[in-house]
């Protein structure tokens, strides 16, 4: 699977020019599917947010309002009730799966619970596009800061790269670059921060910063 791991979706040229490279095709066509899971696990997300997101609307529009030659949605924690004979033939049709933000710990948690994570090693062409706790859940924790799902164990996620990820760097009042050194000390792994104008990649173990804002690292690799 091909990452394309985004702290505020597809919000500039740069970003748009490596998805389309990394899809191998244009978006118009290209078939998406967009998972809102992860929203449900937020205190500060809710039916309205998760309508935005999935429909394109200001201001959690961006990704499923770009010309998608089809786009649907994947809600996670349903897969477990139909059976992934039934599931699992959507996800190896889409060329994209387009992975929205909220709490990575219980995005984490569907990702196991659906069946969505054992299928993933398969998917060597679909590239996974991330939203903060989309691109989040991909890392080996997020900090405690991050967590917003009351019963969330700990602050794991999967750990499919070997660094962390610090987003939205200058777009919430907690969000300060200060804030993000604090955030990398306690974590003891190398981290990437990210404002909402840049994003990760990574193709076939090889890491690269798409952007136009601002970023930065910390930690040991920093």
């Amino acid at each position: 699977m091909k990452l394309l791991l985004t702290s505020g979706g597809i919000r500039n040229d740069s970003i748009e020019r490596a998805l389309v490279d990394m899809v191998g095709k244009p978006v118009a066509e290209a078939s998406a599917l967009c998972i809102p899971t992860a929203q449900w696990g937020h205190t500060m997300c809710g039916p309205e947010s998760v309508r935005g997101f999935i429909t394109g609307l200001p201001p959690w529009g961006g990704m499923t309002s770009m010309p998608w030659r089809t786009l649907g949605v994947l809600e996670l924690a349903y897969l477990p009730s139909i059976g992934v004979e039934r599931w699992q033939e959507w996800v190896r049709a889409a060329d994209v799966l387009l992975v929205d933000g909220g709490d990575a710990t219980f995005l984490a948690h569907w990702m196991r619970e659906s069946g969505l994570l054992e299928l993933l090693p398969e998917l060597h062409d679909t590239v996974w596009v991330g939203v903060s706790a989309g691109s989040m859940v991909m890392t080996p924790r997020i900090g405690r800061e991050f967590i917003a799902w009351a019963q969330a164990p700990d602050d794991t996620t999967l750990g499919l790269v070997d660094f962390a990820i610090f987003p939205h760097l200058d777009v919430f009042p907690t969000n300060t670059r200060e804030a993000a050194q604090k955030w990398a000390a306690t974590l003891e792994l190398p981290a990437y921060v990210l404002d909402d104008e840049s994003a990760i990649s990574v193709v076939d173990g090889e890491v690269s910063v798409i952007s136009e804002g601002e970023w930065f690292t910390l930690g040991p690799a920093s």
